[in-house]
């Protein structure tokens, strides 16, 4: 009889001990990246981004972001729409700041270092009623500043929310650039 009466309070134990956390932001792990969003709001024509990284995690639980962008944002004149089309790259670091208990959610804070190439209206300078936009292409340099939400669906699948200020020196356009968007991070190892 106490045989059986320990193994149904082992049984009882081993239930209500709780659940084992998968582990997360281990060192070394890899994860690649698709986002999407919009940028500096949402309006008629759709402004948008989209890019891909890959993400590598550090000791501190942090992580190396390297990564490629393009992004789209138009400017209305008389009754048509010039398109910006901008070409970029990026190395930076995101560092934790914010997680919960379960290691579900977690909140990072980023910079990156961006390079790239930006063109208007296709490299087309002149407009079908005759004008001549004075803008050329040109070669992008800056930095972008993130803040980022993971939320764990799974061990390997994770969903983004970002918003970023991305700032490009070499830009006729515009300086400045907000995004915000979404993403999903499959980890491979």
């Amino acid at each position: 009889m106490k045989k059986y009466v320990f193994i149904i309070l082992a049984a009882l134990l081993a239930l209500s001990g709780g659940q084992a956390s998968a582990q997360r932001y281990l060192p070394k792990m890899r994860g690649i990246e698709l986002r999407g969003g919009f940028v500096d709001g949402v309006g008629k024509p759709l402004d948008f981004y989209t890019g891909i990284a890959l993400a590598t995690y550090t000791k501190q639980a942090n992580r190396w972001v390297v990564g490629a962008e393009f992004l789209k944002k138009s400017y209305g004149y008389k009754d048509i729409h010039i398109p910006r089309a901008q070409f970029t790259v990026e190395g930076g670091y995101y560092l934790k700041f914010l997680s919960d208990p379960s290691k579900t959610f977690f909140l990072s804070l980023g910079g990156s270092a961006l390079g790239g190439y930006e063109t208007v209206n296709w490299g087309d300078r002149q407009l079908p009623d005759g004008a001549m936009l004075t803008t050329k292409d040109s070669f992008l340099y800056g930095a972008a500043l993130t803040l980022e939400l993971e939320s764990y669906i799974t061990d390997r699948i994770v969903l983004l929310a970002s918003l970023r200020e991305r700032c490009l020196w070499g830009s006729k356009v515009g300086l400045f650039s907000t995004q915000f968007g979404l993403g999903v991070k499959f980890i491979i190892n």
